[in-house]
């Protein structure tokens, strides 16, 4: 996501729950938005990550390693 993404329409999460949507601590989505990972707005003290961009992140996940066939 860009700087000039429009998030007018955009749905934003907490930290706590896009940990609980990846299923890791708060403490990993901190170093996701921190590392540039997983984009967020700050607002004060807190960060929202938009609903779009964790989507997104699971879009990219890649497991390494696996076939299609079993």
């Amino acid at each position: 996501m860009s700087a000039e993404t429009n998030f007018s329409n955009a749905r934003f999460l907490t930290v706590a729950e896009v940990a609980e949507v990846l299923r890791v601590s708060k403490m990993t989505v901190y170093r996701l938005v921190h590392s540039g990972e997983l984009p967020a707005v700050r607002f004060g003290r807190s960060y929202r990550v938009p609903e779009q961009a964790v989507e997104q992140y699971l879009k990219g996940a890649v497991v390494e390693g696996q076939s299609d066939t079993a």
